[in-house]
């Protein structure tokens, strides 16, 4: 539909009927649009390539806005229907709690294997970095230091609740994590090992997220 600057379009957040979360909408003339998926700036060819497709071959009313440090995808949608189109069985924006748990289980791996591999220094950085991140796109329950060192070291599958992202941010985070990971390995020969930590989910689970993770703009550099 669009290709957007940034000077372009008024972004605001509107906050959730139910969840102790802000949804991000995107307002151009006169049309408002809700986030769908965050692209780092080295994945523009992937970020065209899926509003390509949802405009093209679905049929969807998208923008693509382009900034100096990444590329963000937007659907058309009523204010209105927020309320609405933020409920599971109404929207594809939703995520299951399953599907999050196996995105922090490949992030506890990629921590787990620097700290063996590459030791406290480098462990050190990688929080900073992934912490940054979180604030940067405003992940919900990543406010402190103590709730992201949560996320990097409790059991996702027992112990930790569990916090409310939708797929753009698990798209974001796995984009950053493969990003982050191979600036820190010299090469993505990581993602196979770490992948490996989706062995422990049950197995239905595990299917159903890598068949997400395939059709995902995440599952080109998570193969």
């Amino acid at each position: 539909m669009f290709i957007l600057k940034r000077q372009d379009v008024e972004i605001t957040n509107v906050q959730h009927p139910k969840k102790d979360q802000q949804i991000p909408v995107l307002h151009y003339q006169g049309q408002t649009f809700r986030l769908l998926s965050v692209f780092s700036a080295a994945q523009e060819e992937d970020a065209k390539a899926f509003w390509r497709d949802l405009t093209d071959n679905r049929g969807k009313a998208c923008v693509l806005l382009e900034e100096p440090d990444r590329y963000s995808v937007w659907g058309k949608v009523r204010l209105e229907q927020l309320a609405v189109d933020s409920e599971p069985q109404h929207t594809r924006d939703e995520t299951a709690p399953s599907f999050v748990q196996a995105t922090l289980l490949l992030l506890q791996a990629v921590y787990l294997d620097i700290e063996d591999l590459l030791g406290a220094r480098q462990l050190g950085i990688f929080q900073k970095e992934i912490g940054a991140m979180f604030q940067k796109e405003h992940f919900p329950k990543t406010e402190s230091p103590d709730a992201i060192k949560q996320l990097l070291t409790i059991d996702p599958l027992t112990s930790l609740q569990v916090p409310p992202w939708q797929e753009h941010h698990l798209n974001t985070l796995l984009y950053e994590l493969y990003r982050i990971g191979k600036e820190h390995f010299g090469n993505a020969n990581f993602t196979g090992r770490v992948l490996e930590a989706l062995q422990d989910m049950p197995a239905q689970d595990r299917t159903q997220f890598l068949a997400w993770l395939k059709q995902s703009p995440a599952g080109k550099v998570w193969k």
